[in-house]
């Protein structure tokens, strides 16, 4: 969205990537555990009593998902906050300051609302609830590993998520992470092309100059580039 964003505006712009685009660091330690789904509480609690220090950032899909945990953790005597689109913004800053302090180490929040923080020694963030695209996991995880320090992820998989599999498989093997047997195999059971467009954009479509990808016709820098917008080469307008 970005670059189709930048070539609507720019003339022969210059497209620059540092590193790997939509991968994860080698100082996050993946683990991805299949988790039915009426096992995932009992797995989230062995997972927070083993944390001695530092904050854990809990990922769920929904609002109703991110209270119902939050009250959850709470009765069993671990204290917690959230946040997520129903909280003023005062709810949200009080649950951030609060969870920032250590005084409630472990926040649960949905995808809307933790977009954008910045928030200092996670050391692990969990996805109770993965996501439907691999950008958004790789998004998820990146909050903790930070400022040269090691960090851990730890994925709860369930049967609703295979289409997931053969990214997350992929990824992980990508950045040298243990690649569970069942996701292996899960991930080669899936279709070449349903998996392959479970990322948005398809493989890696950030960590290239997408001029590339349509042919050449309609832009600048050697790709016959004529004007502010598109020129109807199948590629929608970021305002379309």
């Amino acid at each position: 969205e970005i670059q189709r964003l930048a070539s609507d505006f720019l003339h022969n712009y210059i497209f620059l990537t540092v590193g790997r685009v939509g991968s994860s660091t080698d100082l996050i330690v993946q683990h991805v555990e299949f988790v039915p789904l009426q096992d995932k509480h009992n797995m989230l609690l062995d997972l927070v009593q083993t944390v001695q220090e530092g904050l854990t950032l809990v990922f769920v899909e929904t609002k109703r998902g991110a209270d119902a945990l939050e009250d959850f953790l709470y009765r069993n005597g671990f204290p917690a906050t959230s946040i997520h689109g129903d909280r003023t913004q005062q709810e949200r800053e009080m649950a951030l300051r609060s969870f920032r302090s250590g005084r409630t180490p472990i926040l649960v929040a949905t995808d809307v609302a933790a977009r954008g923080l910045d928030i200092p020694h996670v050391t692990h963030v969990i996805n109770f609830d993965l996501p439907t695209d691999i950008d958004d996991y790789v998004h998820r995880i990146g909050r903790t590993g930070r400022a040269g320090k090691k960090g851990l992820a730890t994925a709860f998989f369930s049967d609703k998520d295979q289409n997931l599999a053969k990214p997350l498989a992929d990824m992980l093997a990508e950045t040298n992470q243990e690649v569970p047997g069942w996701l292996r195999n899960m991930s080669l059971r899936s279709s070449s092309f349903g998996s392959s467009r479970n990322r948005r954009g398809g493989n890696r479509f950030g960590g290239r100059d997408f001029r590339k990808d349509y042919g050449g016709g309609g832009y600048g820098g050697g790709y016959g580039y004529g004007g502010g917008g598109y020129s109807n080469h199948g590629v929608p307008s970021a305002w379309d």
